[in-house]
C-alpha cells in the first residue's frame, strides 16, 4: 500500500470527482480511498476505468479503498451485500482494502461478513476506521482475520500517540484522514510549520505531512489543486530532526476539533443517517 493516498471525502459532484481522480492518477498517485457515504464510488470507479482504458494505469498499479456504512452493519446479510454494492458501484472484481467506517451498529457481524469476503478473493485486506484504542483492542482480540489497517484522524493538532503505541503494538497499519487538519488551526500558515519548512523548502503542509509519515503513518491528503496534489507527494526528499518531531507533537490538544465521536447526539445521527432506501 503506499504511504501517500488520495481521498475523495466531500466531492460528491459525479463528474468534479471522476477528473479530480483523473488528474491525481496522472500526477502518480496510485492510492484512493473512498467511502459508500461519499457518494461518489461510481465516479472513482468512472475514472479508473477510463485511466486503464487509456493506458494511464494497469488496475494492478492501483490500490483501491472504500468503506462500509453504519446503515448496512446491522447483521450480516447487510454487510455481504454492501460489500458487494461497493464492487458494482466501482466496478472492480476485487479491493485492495475494505474498511468499517465506524465503530457502530453491530461491528462484529459486519466484520465476520467482510472475513468471508477476503476468504473468497473479493477483498485482498480489510481493516477498520474510527477506531479507538480501547474498541480496537477489543475487535482485534475476537477476530479471526486482525484489521490491517485502521484509519483515524491524525495530524499535528492531534497527535494520537498512544493510539499509534497500540496499532504499531498490534500491527495494525495506522492511515491518517484529515492529515491536514481540514485546514484548520492555520496549518497552511503555521509559524512552528512554517519555520521548519523554510530550512528545508517545504511549504508548512508539506512539513505536516512529513511529520506524519515519519512517524510510520499512512495519510491520505485531498486537493483538487493539480500543482497541491504534486506538493502533497513532494516530501521523501527531506528528514525531519528528532528536535523537529518533538515539537510538532506538542502542538497536540489532544482531542478532535473536527468531529467528537463521543458525543451521544453525533452518535445516533451517524447511526441513523441512510445513504440508501
Amino acid at each position: 500500500m503506499p504511504q501517500v493516498g488520495f481521498g475523495v471525502f466531500q466531492i460528491p459532484d459525479a463528474d468534479q470527482c471522476r477528473k479530480v481522480v483523473l488528474e491525481a492518477i496522472k500526477a502518480g498517485y496510485r492510492s484512493f480511498d473512498t467511502a459508500a457515504s461519499y457518494m461518489n464510488e461510481e465516479a472513482v470507479g468512472e475514472a479508473i476505468h477510463e485511466a486503464i482504458e487509456t493506458g494511464l494505469v494497469t488496475r494492478e498499479e492501483l490500490f483501491i479503498t472504500t468503506k462500509m456504512w453504519v446503515q448496512d452493519m446491522w447483521n450480516y446479510e447487510d454487510a455481504a451485500k454492501a460489500i458487494d454494492t461497493s464492487l458494482n458501484k466501482l466496478g472492480l472484481e476485487y479491493l485492495d482494502l475494505y474498511l468499517l467506517h465506524q465503530a457502530m451498529g453491530d461491528y462484529f457481524s459486519a466484520y465476520r461478513a467482510m472475513e468471508d469476503a477476503y476468504k473468497g478473493g473479493k477483498l485482498k485486506a480489510i481493516g477498520v476506521s474510527n477506531f479507538f484504542p480501547a474498541v480496537l483492542a477489543n475487535l482485534y482480540e475476537i477476530v479471526e482475520i486482525k484489521p490491517a489497517v485502521n484509519q483515524v484522524e491524525l495530524h499535528p493538532f492531534f497527535a494520537q500517540e498512544d493510539a499509534l503505541a497500540l496499532m504499531k503494538e498490534l500491527h495494525v497499519a495506522p492511515e491518517a484522514w484529515a492529515p491536514l487538519a481540514e485546514g484548520k488551526h492555520g496549518i497552511f500558515t503555521h509559524p512552528l510549520l512554517s519555520e521548519i519548512g523554510s530550512r528545508y523548502g517545504k511549504t508548512p503542509a508539506q512539513v505536516a505531512l512529513r511529520w506524519n509519515v515519519q512517524r510510520g503513518v499512512i495519510i491520505l491528503p485531498k486537493s483538487t489543486n493539480p500543482d497541491r496534489m504534486k506538493q502533497n507527494m513532494d516530501i521523501f526528499d527531506f528528514a525531519l530532526t528528532e528536535e523537529e518531531m518533538g515539537q510538532i507533537t506538542a502542538l497536540t490538544l489532544d482531542h478532535s476539533e473536527i468531529i467528537n465521536h463521543f458525543d451521544p447526539n453525533l452518535v445516533r445521527f451517524l447511526v441513523t443517517r441512510k445513504i440508501h432506501d
